[in-house]
């Protein structure tokens, strides 16, 4: 599902409105409709409504809202902010419906605005702005904002919380925007809503269908879309009656020092539940005999020194190699791993203290084998490019560090992105609280290192490694909720998952 700028918004509803054809006002009757559903299966006619609409089109739908609301007999009062005394066509239109019916207390406020009072029983409904502004609300607009954040109303928003930027919000004003606990996003969510920092405004947030042209749709270019199960299980490749184990691959891992023996275990575990035909650990030899037992299926290859990762190992015969998760940022261990990387022509899966060596080491990220994944939470790649104000910054900066170093991205953290060198960034749609685990990264580390061992491409594995590590910890969810899941709990998911997305 592609992910629009507001400013190719405006030009899907231009075409939707020429082609198909529908007029302006037709199609902002249906956006009504759609919301006006979605308000009704929540709240039922006991619930008082207070609409506040802006003097644009998101104020016109608001005001079709109430308008339906109405006929449907809630108790309905709307108020439309119009201080400029200009209001869009539509808007027009919408608010000369309203003011046609008696069962809705209207007022238009031009001047002077008397507040209604809201209780915690009340649904306010925010029309106040849509997703086209792009500057800070300020003078009456921000002063309504901050009303009904005042008060202890539920609030829903129209396509976006008033006040909220499509995108960018590094220099907003946070008072000035609405806090809804529920945001109604019509056809296509916004990049904003995939933020950290905004959930305290979107709330949950549910798209509705409002028939937009799927020819634009699809025709209209974008660098960023939401992963959905059927791209996923387009990717899958189908297996061979005859295939055998050297089919699928020789991954190696470098992993764990003694005392951090559960992050190999972890990621060789869900690398083996992921497809690979052949799995390589190397360890330091005090690891030798847990994973031997934790790991029965993998090779123990062990490595010069008793407690941790010193000494490189030859990667010809592998087709993926994976490295980082718990080896520890010794001296030993930093030169094993550039002496490691200077000589390795195989796509990488780099992880944890990998990353955090390379933050140090950054001329050794632009050398990297061709095909290679970085897999860093938010701390791990501010180590390699500085200190971000927030998720914005953060994700600009991936895509920079992806561009010249010519390596793919994933981003951990709530719809974890996978971010390609020629840009394009793909929002996972998977995974829940509750995978906020130590050992979480490990798995996924071993996910995508048996993909890129199979012959996935590095997008490919990126997209289908995230996906599939998160639909394992939903799974997981169900069974074991947020507070008790473990990393182990995902990898017992991961054969429910690939069922899913491969059959």
């Amino acid at each position: 599902m592609k992910i629009f700028p507001s400013s190719s918004i405006k030009k899907l509803d231009a075409y939707t409105i020429e082609h198909e054809p529908i007029a302006s006002i037709d199609l902002m009757e249906r956006a009504a409709q759609a919301l006006t559903k979605a308000i009704t299966e929540r709240w039922d006619i006991t619930t008082p409504v207070t609409v506040f609409a802006g003097p644009g089109n998101n104020g016109g739908d608001a005001l079709a809202v109430a308008r339906m609301l109405a006929e449907k007999e809630y108790k309905v009062e709307a108020y439309l902010f119009n201080p400029k005394g200009e209001l869009s066509a539509d808007c027009q239109t919408n608010k000369e419906l309203v003011e046609m019916m008696d069962n809705v207390k209207f007022s238009e406020v031009s001047t002077q605005f008397v507040p209604p009072t809201l209780t915690m029983d009340h649904l306010v409904v925010d029309g106040l702005f849509g997703s086209g502004l792009n500057k800070p609300l300020s003078g009456g607009f921000a002063a309504v904002v901050k009303y009904i954040n005042a008060s202890p109303a539920t609030v829903v928003a129209i396509d976006i919380p008033s006040g909220l930027m499509g995108e960018e919000n590094t220099f907003n004003v946070k008072a000035n925007i609405i806090r809804a606990q529920l945001t109604l996003s019509l056809q296509l969510p916004k990049l904003a809503f995939l933020f950290a920092e905004n959930s305290e405004f979107v709330g949950e947030w549910k798209l509705l269908d409002i028939n937009l042209s799927r020819e634009a749709i699809e025709e209209t270019e974008s660098n960023y879309a939401l992963l959905e199960a059927e791209e996923i299980h387009a990717l899958i490749k189908p297996r061979n009656t005859f295939s055998h184990k050297g089919n699928f691959g020789h991954a190696l891992l470098i992993a764990g020092s003694y005392g951090m023996a559960g992050a190999s275990i972890l990621a060789a575990r869900a690398c083996m539940r992921s497809g690979v035909g052949l799995l390589t650990v190397h360890a330091p030899i005090r690891n030798n005999d847990i994973l031997q037992i934790s790991v029965p299926e993998a090779i123990i290859e062990s490595d010069a020194s008793d407690t941790y990762f010193a000494c490189p190992t030859d990667t010809d015969d592998y087709q993926a190699v994976g490295i980082g998760p718990g080896i520890g940022r010794s001296e030993e261990t930093e030169a094993a791993l550039l002496e490691q990387l200077s000589g390795c022509q195989t796509p990488l899966v780099l992880d944890a203290d990998a990353l955090n060596i390379l933050a140090n080491h950054r001329h050794a990220l632009t050398t990297l084998p061709k095909g290679s994944i970085l897999t860093p939470h938010p701390k791990e790649l501010e180590r390699m490019v500085g200190k971000c104000q927030n998720s914005y910054e953060r994700l600009m900066k991936a895509c920079e560090l992806a561009r010249t170093a010519k390596v793919h991205i994933i981003l951990k953290g709530a719809y974890s992105a996978i971010i390609t060198p020629s840009g394009k960034c793909y929002f996972n749609s998977t995974g829940n609280p509750g995978m906020a685990t130590a050992g979480s990264g490990d798995v996924l580390t071993g996910v995508v290192l048996a993909l890129l061992a199979q012959g996935y491409p590095a997008e490919e594995a990126a997209k289908i490694g995230t996906y599939v590590h998160g639909l394992a910890g939903d799974f997981a969810r169900k069974k074991q909720g947020v507070i008790s899941m473990t990393a182990g709990d995902i990898i017992s998911n991961l054969p429910l998952a690939w069922r899913l997305v491969s059959e």
